[in-house]
């Protein structure tokens, strides 16, 4: 039996395949990872929760930084492909409109909390911590993960706002994102507001109201010259 393998042997002897130790490190360190950011968990305590050795963990991973980013790249590449493929079929209709646009981008991100698929709930906290924490690494994994689709939207907002300055575009582009990041995070301070009233996890709900908002915000005027 290999030290990889050492601590996982179930009662009757039999030794597990390598591929349920990998998954338990995979399924472990989602789970801490969304629950407590990337400084607030070492390699010690994913493979203590996960019930196998420093070893295993250092065979499979070698290091912290891998595990996250192969989590983060599962779970992140059929959010990216899905924006991918609606803002395509946005971009084939006759006339695009903005709300159109603005719903194909939303949409799989605020999915990512309520289907397996996408990760759910789990995965979503991991997206929007990652989008806060200041390490080089952390804003790679984003950069790695979503740049081709966040650029693909930014073209799509162009064309159907072609009289907005880019800097302005991208601002506004940059006020959606924290939007999105912030309703992905559920932090429940809106149901503790609302009696329940609002539930950013009604995906269908979040953006019948997110969407004309964002809307409203990327048709406003441009800002004015700074004051002299």
């Amino acid at each position: 039996m290999s030290e990889t393998d050492a601590t996982i042997v179930p009662a009757d002897g039999a030794e597990p395949p390598a591929k349920s130790v990998r998954a338990r490190l995979i399924a472990t360190g989602e789970q801490l990872f969304a629950e407590r950011g990337w400084n607030g968990v070492s390699i010690r305590t994913i493979a203590s929760a996960a019930d196998v050795s420093l070893a295993a963990l250092n065979y499979h991973f070698g290091l912290k930084e891998n595990l996250l980013a192969e989590i983060f790249a599962a779970r992140a590449r059929p959010i990216a492909e899905e924006r991918m493929r609606l803002l395509a079929l946005v971009e084939a209709t006759p006339a695009p409109t903005l709300e159109a646009v603005l719903d194909a981008f939303l949409r799989p991100a605020l999915t990512a909390g309520t289907d397996s698929q996408f990760g759910g709930r789990v995965f979503a906290r991991l997206r929007a911590r990652l989008a806060t924490e200041p390490e080089a690494f952390s804003r790679r994994i984003l950069s790695d993960a979503f740049d081709d689709s966040s650029r693909r939207c930014i073209a799509a907002l162009q064309r159907v706002l072609p009289d907005l300055p880019g800097e302005e575009l991208n601002w506004r582009f940059h006020f959606l994102m924290g939007t999105m990041v912030y309703t992905m995070a559920d932090s429940g301070r809106i149901q503790a507001l609302t009696g329940g009233a609002c539930d950013p996890g009604d995906v269908e709900s979040a953006l019948r109201h997110l969407v004309p908002f964002l809307a409203a915000g990327f048709r406003a005027p441009p800002a004015g010259p700074p004051p002299s």
